[in-house]
């Protein structure tokens, strides 16, 4: 069970909840990759994506809800935007720029997917899911 809290334990358990889920996802999809159809290229898991996930959807109960539906989200969404990487935050230095992409999940409403394409190899990766509205 997810807890719903605020406190400090409730988000602690979210988040190693998201880090079991990324560890059991990566076991049964070893290419570490999923095909998504808009942008007609793979998005990519890889560290940065669990260690960014996890910090941040863990503060939401519906973020968390979110990135358990990660297949549909990475197949499913579309780019809105795209803006260069923050400056100073070393997470984001090894990529050109980031796309936002949105999803739209029933029930939970609609996700924001940050994927970062790295220089040089032009690799798409997931780095960071949270719901932004709920409905």
């Amino acid at each position: 069970m997810i807890p719903e809290g605020h406190t400090i334990e409730d988000i602690k358990k979210r988040e190693q909840i998201i880090r079991d889920f990324y560890r059991e996802w990566k076991e049964k999809n070893p290419s570490q990759r999923k095909y998504n159809l808009s942008l007609k290229e793979y998005i990519n898991i890889r560290m940065v994506s669990i260690v960014e996930t996890s910090e941040h959807a863990a503060k939401s109960y519906l973020s968390t809800l979110a990135v358990l539906q990660l297949d549909s989200i990475l197949t499913g969404a579309r780019k809105v935007s795209v803006k260069k990487p923050k400056p100073g935050n070393a997470n984001q230095k090894p990529f050109e720029r980031i796309m936002i992409m949105e999803y739209e999940l029933t029930g939970i409403g609609k996700i924001k997917m940050t994927v970062g394409v790295r220089r040089r190899t032009l690799e798409k990766v997931q780095y960071c899911i949270t719901a932004i509205s709920s409905e």
